[in-house]
């Protein structure tokens, strides 16, 4: 199954009810301002942000009066080309090697989860992976994460329960660099991102990257759960504060009908959606594709 069939079932919930009001919308005989003012409460229904839907319909409107357009088939089309104009306006990357991969989030969005499916979709291409296990507070988080490990076949560096998380990104970091590893995946407990105390502890860890492997491309990811919607908003502008984020990890996407707040994410915070996660086996995470993505939502 390719990445629009698993993304098209993840964003079930999603597109019926996004689809099912659209239908209605475009059942009326013509295209005016009652239509774009609906189409408005369409997309904040969706969970894309006032402000975002506010742009996406007053730019829509201007495209439509200076083509003097009023075929529902072209409105369509330029309103999929605005949500992917959206969604790719952001600081896209693309991974160089050796690379450190920090991941952070919140508690219970899946970051163990994704962790392993990551390291098994680097390893599928043929690329060398450390596992670094600084989530030393959560009971059993790294014995979690060795499950993990072992099943997408890659090594795995931990220290016991309690100990510094920073001391563990220590070990791993100069391990990876002597044993010339492609990618090192570091795992960081789950915080509130209200916590300054935490957030200050993702810095020390930030810290020691940089200075035992400065010339590795380090690039730090938020996991978010989709079913959160545009709560995931403040995690994403706290986190990047704190350390700087570079991409964007989604959960559980097939598990809200309010998919559309990646939208104003990406549109507000210039922060990309990097992987999603499509179910629960270890090969089910894809690259992110705003084509797709868009389309698989009409």
């Amino acid at each position: 199954m390719g990445f629009f069939s698993k993304i098209a079932n993840a964003l079930k919930k999603t597109k019926d009810a996004f689809s099912s009001k659209f239908t209605k919308l475009f059942a009326r005989d013509k295209i005016g301002e009652d239509f774009y003012e609906d189409l408005e409460d369409i997309l904040i229904s969706s969970d894309i942000s006032f402000s975002t839907s506010e742009d996406i319909v007053e730019e829509l409107r201007d495209r439509m009066i200076e083509g003097k357009v009023s075929d529902k088939d072209v409105v369509v089309e330029e309103l999929k080309d605005i949500l992917i104009d959206k969604l790719n306006d952001t600081d896209d990357f693309d991974f160089e090697y050796p690379c450190i991969i920090m991941i952070v989030g919140v508690n219970g969005v899946g970051k163990t989860t994704s962790i392993g499916k990551l390291a098994n979709k680097f390893r599928k291409e043929h690329k060398t992976i450390t596992i670094a296990a600084a989530d030393t507070f959560r009971a059993a988080a790294s014995d979690q994460l060795e499950v993990w490990a072992k099943r997408a076949d890659v090594r795995i560096i931990k220290q016991s329960e309690g100990c510094d998380p920073s001391a563990v990104v220590y070990d791993a970091v100069n391990s990876a660099k002597t044993k010339k590893t492609d990618v090192l995946i570091i795992d960081t407990a789950g915080r509130l991102h209200v916590k300054s105390n935490l957030m200050e502890e993702l810095k020390k860890m930030n810290r020691v990257v940089d200075r035992e492997f400065p010339e590795a491309n380090f690039y730090k990811m938020i996991v978010l759960d989709s079913t959160t919607g545009q709560n995931a908003y403040s995690q994403v502008d706290l986190f990047n504060q704190a350390i700087g984020l570079d991409g964007i990890i989604l959960t559980k996407l097939d598990g809200t009908a309010k998919g559309g707040f990646v939208i104003s994410l990406a549109d507000k915070l210039k922060v990309p959606v990097k992987f999603v996660g499509v179910g629960e086996g270890i090969d089910d995470i894809e690259d992110f594709d705003s084509e797709e993505f868009v389309e698989a939502l009409f």
